[in-house]
């Protein structure tokens, strides 16, 4: 009997790294770590080399012997295996394209920010397959993200309301508007597969935010069950109430001792219609980063943790992705209750 899928996913990875701009005689390297699915590493060798590129294949330690279950979180420093070997930070220096199959990425490690400071694009994947394939983006995606940016970075307020109660004012002042849009195609660009979203960095936002049922929390990957309320001012949770999924936040914020941990982080909305809103509750754990969720089209995304704008270097970093919120720019509308306003 033989197994086809790994034909699909070849296929996936040409199309991705198609999108990222791969060409004859550029340099790719395939970074991987013993945790590492194999099938996504022959798939990424075999599509660069078949694009013409130049391919290495690059496995270093992993962040422990046997992974923690708090990988796949996008929380982590990467790993420590890369962040202490200056020869194969050279090495990611060096190429065009960096392929990150390793379970963390360096999301937010300081070492990411000097690799693309040399021109090396970097695309990391980490989801399962079908999640990849169901949600490969387009050439257009990136129009529609940086059309968002555009909004963000003429505007001067961010108003977040929902019927659940949530009423939160964000000032963009100096807020540096970013995106992502699931493929690497610029010199000095990091993306993730998959991905469509606009998110900006503020330093300063009030009122309050109010998880509904069936909101997701990550890296949890937990749906709430009861609603939450956070109150938050001058960009920092100051109380969080409500059932079990507040007690949860509350000791999570407690146990990191990191005094970050309260502050918000990066928000914003995504665009990925393919997305699927049920796709955390349908895998382990283990299997998937949670693309669906941070993504999916017409959300609220917030996060807790980390501000490289601000110096803020922090591992205590969640994702909470929001259904239903109207999110409105200088008082006009990108999202009404859940939906994406389009033109």
């Amino acid at each position: 009997m033989f197994d086809f899928s790994s034909v699909d996913i070849l296929d996936a990875f040409t199309r991705e790294l198609q999108l990222c701009k791969v060409h004859e005689g550029e340099h790719v390297v395939v970074l991987s770590e013993p945790g590492s699915r194999g099938d996504y590493v022959a798939a990424a060798f075999g599509a660069a080399k078949s694009l013409g590129a130049h391919v290495v294949s690059a496995t270093v330690p992993g962040g422990s012997p046997a992974p923690l279950p708090s990988t796949h979180t996008g929380a982590g420093p990467g790993l420590v295996s890369v962040l202490n070997d200056t020869a194969t930070q050279g090495l990611l220096k060096s190429a065009d394209l960096v392929v990150d199959l390793t379970r963390e990425g360096f999301i937010h490690a300081p070492l990411q920010q000097e690799i693309l400071k040399t021109g090396t694009r970097i695309i990391f994947v980490c989801d399962a397959p079908d999640v990849l394939i169901r949600n490969l983006p387009n050439k257009q995606d990136k129009d529609r993200v940086q059309d968002g940016v555009n909004k963000v970075r003429s505007s001067s307020v961010m108003r977040v309301t929902s019927t659940a109660g949530t009423d939160l004012t964000v000032q963009l002042a100096h807020c540096h508007p970013e995106f992502q849009t699931g493929f690497a195609d610029d010199p000095g660009r990091w993306d993730h597969w998959p991905s469509t979203m606009v998110l900006c960095w503020p330093e300063f936002s009030d009122g309050q935010i109010v998880l509904a049922e069936g909101d997701i929390l990550l890296p949890f990957k937990e749906y709430v069950q009861r609603p939450v309320t956070l109150h938050v001012a001058g960009g920092h949770i100051h109380e969080v109430t409500g059932g079990a999924e507040a007690t949860l936040l509350n000791t999570f914020f407690e146990d990191s001792q990191d005094k970050w941990a309260r502050s918000l982080s990066h928000m914003g909305w995504g665009l990925m219609r393919s997305a699927d809103w049920f796709a955390t509750a349908m895998y382990g754990k283990d299997e998937l980063m949670g693309m669906d969720a941070r993504a999916f089209a017409g959300n609220f995304l917030w996060s807790t943790g980390p501000h490289p704008h601000l110096q803020r270097d922090s591992y205590a970093h969640l994702d909470i992705a929001m259904r239903g919120c109207t999110v409105s720019l200088d008082g006009t509308d990108v999202v009404t209750a859940g939906h994406l306003v389009e033109g």
